[in-house]
This record gives structure tokens, sequence and C-alpha cells, in this order.
């Protein structure tokens, strides 16, 4: 809903804190961001354990 309510104000205004969405809106897009990243260093740490016990 709130990446509508971003869609239907336009990229700039759905920004502005007066709407209240804004906050929604950033963590809606940093989200997957944090968690490719979550996942990424988890593979690392899969390898680093399995080539120093292998």
């Amino acid at each position: 809903m709130a990446d509508r309510a971003l869609r239907l104000h336009g990229e700039g205004d759905g920004y502005l804190s007066e709407y209240g969405y804004e906050k929604i809106v950033d963590d809606l897009r940093v989200h997957p961001i944090l968690e490719g990243i979550n996942e990424i260093m988890r593979v690392i740490v899969a390898r680093g354990l399995t080539e120093a016990l292998g």
C-alpha cells in the first residue's frame, strides 16, 4: 500500500513527511538490501567454516 501511495503522490511528494508514509517507504526500500547483505555474510561465514573444518 505504501508503494501505491508513493506512486499516487509521485516520487518527490511521496518522500515528504506531510503524508506520513515516507518512513514506511524508506523501510520497504532498505529491508531487501539489508536482507541481501545478511545472506551474503552467511555465505561468507559458511565458506570460512567449511575451509577451516575441511
